[in-house]
């Protein structure tokens, strides 16, 4: 995910508000991995993490089946990938990833939410200093060897394998994610997350007021029904 939040809320028991953004974001990660991959969560490892992940959540079966028929055009509508790069208070770096039927909709709506929060939106590139696309992995920690694991990891081309909160964090070149992917299937392993993230390169530090507009714009952002993943660059 963009976000630490939503992890947190899900470790520490959340409130009924990011519950509820947990549930979405999990159905459109279905949606997305859907959209990317096929239908199959036999074939297609991303869609069967993310399933998974909804049922974890108590997401119902309908609600899946429907991200999952969206994801492959079910519903009529053709729907296409589109990013926005702008600025938030004072600098703070805001990646948007969207899927959309409505490109004028939707970038009209993601400018809004800028506006509103005293961020501003830029033209696409505008953060491609800021930001790294990554291989991410985020996968429990029960009944694994931490040093066979992490061997096995780097071994496969991971730069870096973290092990917090009982789940272990793998991250590597965006090349590399097919090589994990297939590594942790033979291991019969599968993530609780796994993706390719926007990985801050540079990150900056704000008072509380800042952090406060932020999160509001991201939150803004991520309950727009076309906005798939949001990134921000705060220390």
């Amino acid at each position: 995910m963009g976000r630490k939040s939503a992890k947190i809320a899900a470790k520490k028991g959340a409130t009924d508000r990011a519950k509820a953004q947990i549930y979405t974001r999990a159905l459109k990660d279905v949606f997305k991995a859907s959209k990317s991959g096929g239908a199959d969560p036999e074939t297609n490892f991303l869609l069967k993490v993310a399933i998974e992940r909804c049922k974890k959540f108590n997401v119902p079966k309908d609600n899946i089946e429907r991200a999952i028929k969206k994801g492959q055009g079910g519903d009529g509508d053709g729907y296409e990938d589109v990013t926005y790069e702008g600025y938030g208070p004072n600098g703070v770096a805001v990646f948007v990833e969207a899927s959309t039927n409505n490109t004028t909709r939707t970038a009209g709506n993601v400018r809004s939410y800028f506006k509103k929060c005293g961020g501003s939106l830029g033209v696409n590139g505008s953060l491609q200093f800021i930001f790294e696309r990554k291989a991410v992995f985020h996968i429990p920690s029960e009944g694994i060897d931490e040093d066979e694991f992490t061997l096995e990891m780097i071994d496969v081309g991971a730069e870096d394998v973290e092990l917090e909160d009982d789940m272990y964090e793998v991250k590597g070149p965006m090349e590399v994610f097919g090589a994990i992917q297939e590594k942790l299937q033979e291991m019969n392993i599968t993530p609780d997350e796994a993706g390719l993230e926007r990985i801050p390169l540079t990150t900056k530090e704000a008072d509380e007021e800042t952090i406060e507009q932020v999160n509001k714009l991201v939150d803004m952002l991520e309950e727009d029904d076309d906005v798939v993943t949001v990134y921000d660059n705060l220390e």
